[in-house]
């Protein structure tokens, strides 16, 4: 979850040595669908108004990881702590185009000519965030979905099931589909009955998409993360077709035990059991909403 106001802490990197799942293959074309990379002041500054203090996660780094869980794409969410300077990501995307995708966060009134140069560098969507400080909030709401409907993007948000209660009107009003990162922040605590979490699923069941991951976000227990496991099939069986699963690599704002990816995507195992179903998950839902070319059969 999010941190008490006006507190920055420092954060720990991820793990060093990163793998794939034990439990099952991945598939061919799969996508990591939400990772960040991070630079350094000065010569990439962080916003004062952040959460955290991560380390630098670099794109060598990133694209590492990839290749160690067997994942043929990536999509690249811009961080919260560089604010709405989308370089860094977009100096990633431009130097593997044919790889990876990005999910910009921009001011309400950036220059229309910006938004030409972020979809030729492969930006697909953009993300609104209220639980981390840098983000961009739903103010202008309707202002990005007409801007995204323009671009052929869709909106990604950042926020807390809970004010999906409220903020459901809206959502269902946009002009493009949307998608929830880490199922809400909701912490399994609350319960499967929670109306915070009853209004995401009544969501993914209507069109929305959402992302199977952060479980380490959302439990309660720790590690393996068993507790989350009701909670993302109740997810996925409101929208089987509309469920992607993404790493959260580099774990930032995460002070807990430092998992490693290949547990998290061991997880999905029992998240969702059936193979033909995670394969989907893990690659055909992701290549469509990201525009990556299906995998080609063997």
């Amino acid at each position: 979850m999010g941190l008490d106001e006006g507190t920055i802490r420092d954060c720990p990197g991820p793990h060093p040595r990163p793998r794939g799942p034990t439990r099952y293959a991945v598939p061919p074309g799969a996508v990591d669908t939400h990772a960040h990379v991070i630079g350094l002041p000065p010569a990439y500054p962080f916003v004062e108004a952040r959460s955290y203090t991560p380390p630098e996660a670099a794109a060598d780094a990133y694209l590492a990881m990839l290749d160690a869980t067997g994942m043929a794409f990536g999509v690249l969410v811009q961080v919260s702590v560089h604010g709405t300077d989308n370089r860094l990501m977009l100096e990633t995307l431009a130097a593997r185009p044919e790889r990876l995708r990005g999910i910009a966060v921009i001011p309400p009134d950036c220059p229309g000519r910006e938004f030409a140069r972020l979809k030729e560098a492969g930006v697909v969507g953009l993300r609104l965030n209220v639980l981390y400080g840098g983000g961009v909030g739903f103010e202008a709401l309707e202002r990005y979905g007409a801007l995204a409907r323009e671009m052929g993007w869709h909106l990604q948000f950042l926020i807390d099931a809970a004010d999906l209660v409220a903020l459901a009107p809206r959502l269902g009003r946009l002009p493009v589909p949307f998608c929830i990162d880490h199922w809400g922040h909701f912490p399994v605590s609350r319960g499967l009955d929670d109306p915070g979490f009853r209004t995401l699923v009544s969501l993914v069941a209507d069109g929305a998409w959402v992302k199977l991951s952060g479980a380490y976000r959302n439990s309660v227990a720790g590690p393996p993360y068993d507790d989350t496991v009701a909670f993302a099939r109740a997810l996925h069986a409101a929208g089987p077709g509309r469920c992607v699963w993404g790493s959260d690599w580099p774990h930032v704002a995460h002070w807990g035990p430092m998992m490693n990816v290949g547990d998290l995507l061991d997880l999905l195992a029992e998240w969702v059991p059936e193979a033909g179903a995670r394969d989907r998950v893990l690659a055909g839902n992701a290549q469509a909403l990201y525009g990556f070319p299906p995998a080609r059969a063997a």
